[in-house]
């Protein structure tokens, strides 16, 4: 039984919006690096390039991640969860950076006490990033 090329798009539950959400994770360590989302052309996109291209819902546009800070992520997996609706990107992230605050990681606050605390550091001031 043959499928079409972007047959394997269908299978995705994409949100009404036509949205699924994307975590990308390290390939290595298994921390998770970010979430973001990704419509049908971004997804297409990702597994035709191998590096992460998300939809920015803020923006309206495609966004490949990377293009204004260098922090390009490699993708090495594509992984679809059983529900089929969500992804998960293992990926390699090029200057250790996925976070827009310069942090390896967006998942950088932990709750102790009923406080958010930080608890990762600043790899990169953003002012350095995004000039």
């Amino acid at each position: 039984m043959s499928t079409t090329k972007t047959e394997w798009l269908d299978q995705v539950k994409w949100t009404d919006d036509g949205l699924v959400p994307a975590i990308a994770q390290d390939a290595e360590s298994g921390k998770i690096l970010m979430m973001a989302w990704m419509n049908r052309e971004s997804l297409s996109m990702t597994a035709e390039k191998n590096e992460a291209v998300y939809w920015s819902r803020s923006r309206q546009k495609l966004w490949h991640k990377g293009e204004s800070s260098g922090h390009i992520q490699k993708v090495k997996s594509i992984r679809l969860d059983c529900d089929s609706d969500v992804i998960v990107l293992q990926v390699e992230q090029l200057g250790g950076i996925a976070c827009h605050t310069g942090r390896e990681s967006c998942f950088y606050s932990e709750l102790n006490d009923n406080e958010w605390q930080v608890i990762e550091p600043v790899l990169k001031d953003p002012k350095e990033i995004y000039q």
